[in-house]
């Protein structure tokens, strides 16, 4: 289960060297992109690199890289195992996330890393990851309500957990498209801490921000792409600034060009699995913002009169169905409700009852196909086939239905090798 606080990573972490410096990023939405874009650009600079992100999508392991690789996963079982036996000594008690964030922080170390990019998992105050110090800089994304349980249900309480990673001396990059209110409450709580300094991204006023413009003035990035973008570019040049001070700053935007994020907006064949040769989309849109981000791009880029989507739907147990849905699908698109399989390490993690998914959709009054895939998650996609005959498919509501589509992508080009 997540268990808030910092008493027990404290304990893991106690004797683990960290001479690394980090980029710790918050945030409900983006702040997995933002990482993966800060750890390309540093790669490109010929900077040591590791990054933390969560949940893992395929293995267990994924979630921690060394220079843009994923770690060998005999290197993570021996920190992994070297974290859980200094656990049980200790009789520490930590969670399964808090064991991730030591074994991903022991590998830091091991594999001499000068740069971390770190996720926070949770909020930010209490999270394990805020057992970090003295990071460069520290990035917030756009916040809006998700684990309200554990954060409070107000998005003002939400982002007041987001703050918690501010740092005395340290600067704070923040989403400029979050909600004015939002914004406001992080500027105090900036200058409660002390932070070095707070800017807002996008940022029309940094003169150094003028090779990014130019960057993706030339690419096909989405409205919310380009500002993760800016906010990593500007993370990624204080942390170069600070550990390769010589490095041409423009040169770094290569490794963003070559950034992949799977299960955003994710273009994906499926020909393996069901035969069908048109690709589908692929996102782990799992809260209302999300959903309207995957809604606007299926709209402007696939969505065409007379051609009904198809939707491969899973939710985890804790989210909100109804609202998903009411963002997402058009009262002619069809359904193929379904539920992800257990979770590695996460047992807390359940999906929503496919029968209770479509009992939502039918109380929408949506017109189209209504289909039950229960657990069988190929079998989703071979129905979404059926169903869309040559008309769009995209697979969202949940990162951990993403996990299973990528795996079973995986198991099949294995094979078929």
């Amino acid at each position: 289960m997540i268990q808030p606080g910092l008493a027990r990573i404290s304990r893991l972490l106690e004797h683990t060297p960290t001479p690394w410096r980090a980029v710790h990023v918050a945030g409900t939405n983006g702040k997995g992109s933002v990482c993966a874009y800060v750890s390309a650009m540093l790669h490109a600079a010929n900077i040591k690199v590791g990054r933390f992100t969560s949940p893992h999508l395929i293995d267990r392991w994924d979630c921690i890289s060394i220079d843009e690789k994923t770690i060998d996963e005999s290197k993570f079982r021996q920190a992994e195992d070297a974290v859980k036996l200094r656990d049980s000594s200790k009789n520490i008690k930590a969670s399964e996330f808090e064991l991730l964030t030591a074994t991903a922080f022991e590998l830091f170390a091991l594999e001499r890393v000068k740069v971390g990019v770190i996720e926070v998992g949770v909020g930010g105050r209490q999270d394990a990851t805020n057992i970090i110090q003295h990071p460069i800089v520290t990035v917030i994304t756009k916040i809006s309500k998700d684990h309200q349980s554990l954060l409070g249900n107000s998005i003002e309480e939400i982002a007041s957990h987001k703050a918690g990673i501010m740092k005395n001396g340290v600067p704070c990059l923040v989403d400029a498209t979050n909600p004015e209110g939002v914004l406001q409450l992080l500027e105090a709580a900036a200058l409660d801490v002390g932070v070095d300094y707070l800017q807002r991204f996008p940022s029309l006023a940094d003169e150094g921000m003028a090779d990014l413009q130019s960057f993706i003035a030339k690419s096909d990035l989405e409205p919310h792409q380009r500002v993760n973008l800016s906010l990593a570019y500007g993370a990624a040049r204080m942390a170069i600034q600070q550990v390769a001070p010589t490095v041409h700053l423009p040169t770094v935007l290569a490794g963003a060009r070559e950034t992949s994020w799977p299960g955003r907006l994710q273009t994906l064949d499926v020909r393996l699995l069901t035969g069908r040769a048109e690709p589908v989309i692929l996102d782990g849109a799992h809260n209302a913002d999300a959903a309207n981000v995957l809604s606007a791009f299926v709209t402007k880029r696939i969505r065409m009169p007379s051609r009904p989507v198809t939707w491969v739907i899973a939710v985890s147990v804790g989210k909100d169905p109804r609202e998903l849905l009411s963002c997402l699908v058009h009262s002619k698109d069809n359904i193929v409700a379904v539920e992800f399989g257990p979770v590695a390490e996460m047992p807390w993690v359940s999906p929503v009852e496919a029968r209770s998914l479509l009992r939502e959709a039918r109380s929408l009054g949506l017109e189209g196909s209504l289909e039950n895939a229960g657990k069988d998650v190929r079998g989703a996609l071979r129905l979404a086939t059926i169903t869309a005959g040559g008309n769009p498919i995209v697979i969202g509501g949940s990162l951990y239905l993403v996990s299973d589509i990528l795996r079973l992508i995986r198991n099949s080009e294995d094979k078929k090798a």
